[in-house]
This record gives C-alpha cells, structure tokens and sequence, in this order.
C-alpha cells in the first residue's frame, strides 16, 4: 500500500509538473498605435524565439493602447509578462527604471554600451526585484523637444511656456519648475490635440511620435509657414522594459539567454528609430549653438542629481551611467567630479 500511495504521488506530481511546463502564458504589450504598430513587431519574434531558450510554453501577445491598464492586470496576474515604457517598469526594478535618466545616456554607443552591462551574466541579480524580473531592455528612441515656436530653442527659453508632463515623469516636472514654465498633465490619448491647437507648446518625446501623432500640425502657421520644429538635442534614452513574474519562468538560465537574446537585436530597434528620425522633414529640425547645448547639459545634470537625492534616480545606475560617458569622453568636466 505504501508503495502504491508513493507511486500515485510521484505520477500526480509529474502530471502536475507537465501541464505547468505546457500552461499558456500571456504577454501583455503597451503600443498606443495598437496590432499594427513595431512593439507587436517585437514580441512575436520574442514569442517565436521562446523554444530556443527553452520556454516550451504557448504564448499569447495582449495589446494595449492603455499603458496604465497594462501595469494592473500585470500586478494582478492578468498577464505572466509585460512589455511597458520603463519609466512605467520603474515599480517593478528601481535599478532598471532609472536607465531614461534626463541627460544620463546622450549617444546610441552609450545606450549600447549600458544595455551590454544590463545583459551580463554579472548583473543578473540586479534584474530582479520583489518577485519581479526585467528579461531585456528595448531601445524605443532619444527623446527630443518638440515645440510650437522656434524661439524656445533651448530648455532655459521654456520660461512661462506650457508644457506637457506625462504621469510619473517626474523628470520633466522638475525641469518645468526649474525654468518656471507651467506644467499641462496629459497621457498619450491627449497630447496630439493639445499640441496642434497649442494647449501645450512643448513635448519631449521620441522621434517615432512624430507620424503617428501627427505632431507636425502644431508646427505649422495657418499660412503654411514653418513656426514650430524639433531640437536636435537629446535630452533622454527613451527604453521599454520586459518585465516578467519570476515565477512563471522555469529557470535563471531562461532569463538569461532572453536577456541577452534582446540584447543581441538592438540593432534592429537603432534601424528602426533611425528610420523615424529621419523621416522628420529637416526643414522642422533645430539645430543648437555648442554654447547652447552645454546650457542645456549643465540643467538636466544638476536636476539629475536633484532626483537621485530625492531617491528617485537609482544611485547605483547613476553611478554606472557616469562611468559609461566618462569612459566615452574622458574630458567632460563631471569625470573629476564625485557626485554622481
């Protein structure tokens, strides 16, 4: 008998064990341009990928247009993972949600080179938190200002403007104190309307807005005239975050081989912002005087430092990020200095 009872045991727990290893999981995905837009274009090449790293699992790919509505039903189980800006992730992994950092990461060969460290073996503990763990970072764009009048070339000239501040960006909150503009709380769903009828004269947002919100109506005089335009200047790395229950995931070697998988594609995310970037007619673009964009650097710098004291920029990723600027121009007068 009590072998009986340890053979029924030991079967119930390996039927147990397969239907977990085959259970669906599902992957929820912020794209506010919907099915069509290039984040669904990344997930199902992650989903079709899963076998190699040996996530046997059926996937299912949810899409949102709600960033917000993402973030509940990933808290709540809804969904076993989720791809989301990391400004949003930045609840789920501190030390990963601080990477957007205003004026922390101001090339592509930064942004590269702090998404190699993240995918290192080395930094795998750093990946997970509160039973939450990041599965790779996804370059989405350098955020730029876009404004509605060409005068406000630079974050200083902001004085008294209006500008849109999305929830949980407490950077751009900051700045718009700094510079005593007045902040507009808005949400994706808004901020085309409130740009082309100049409810808010500023954004800072990726290139790969420009189209789809067709911002280039709040740049344009009623003549036709060109009164707005887009700075060349890069005031942040805009980065989404796949983030996972870590519970739902058989073992730290699948994360790690998806980690480093989503590393090993980045290329494709620079093509693709490239792209973006230069599909914006250079008629809109601004171009800043060197004396201009140091103005600019030294601002988001010491409000950079501002929101690590306050806890809100992850030390030890502003501590890493310097490293990395530092190494690519070992000159910059911040490299001599220890706070950061």
């Amino acid at each position: 008998m009590k072998k009986m009872i340890t053979t029924a045991l030991f079967l119930g727990l390996s039927l147990n064990a397969a239907y977990a290893a085959e259970s669906k999981l599902t992957l929820c995905i912020f794209d506010p341009t919907g099915p069509n837009g290039y984040a669904y274009g990344y997930a199902k090449d992650y989903v079709l990928q899963a076998p190699r790293f040996g996530l046997h699992n059926p996937i299912e790919i949810k899409i949102y247009t709600n960033e917000a509505l993402v973030v509940t039903d990933f808290k709540t189980g809804r969904c076993d993972a989720a791809i989301m800006s990391s400004l949003r992730a930045r609840q789920f992994n501190s030390y990963t949600g601080s990477l957007d950092a205003i004026g922390a990461l101001m090339s592509n060969k930064d942004l590269s080179s702090a998404l190699q460290v993240l995918s290192s073996k080395a930094l795998a503990p750093k990946m997970s938190q509160d039973g939450y763990e990041v599965l790779g970072i996804i370059p989405i764009g350098a955020a730029y200002m876009m404004v509605d009048d060409r005068r406000i070339n630079t974050i200083s000239k902001a004085k008294e403007s209006k500008v849109a501040v999305f929830n949980l960006d407490q950077s751009i909150n900051k700045l718009v104190q700094k510079v005593g503009a007045q902040p507009i709380r808005l949400d994706l769903t808004t901020i085309a309307n409130a740009f082309s009828t100049h409810k808010v004269n500023i954004l800072s947002v990726p290139a790969v807005a420009f189209k789809p919100f067709e911002l280039v109506k709040g740049m344009v005089a009623a003549d036709g005239s060109v009164k707005g335009g887009v700075i060349r200047f890069r005031m942040a790395q805009i980065t989404a975050a796949f983030v996972v229950h870590k519970n739902k995931l058989p073992n730290p070697e699948v994360s790690q081989k998806i980690r480093e998988y989503i590393y090993s594609q980045i290329g494709t995310a620079y093509r693709f912002i490239d792209n973006s970037e230069k599909d914006i007619d250079e008629k809109y673009w601004i171009n800043l005087s060197p004396a201009d964009q140091q103005s600019n650097l030294a601002l988001l710098r010491s409000t950079r430092i501002e929101m690590t004291a306050e806890g809100i920029y992850d030390k030890e990723m502003m501590h890493l990020l310097k490293n990395i600027r530092c190494k690519t121009t070992p000159t910059n007068a911040e490299c001599s200095l220890n706070d950061e």
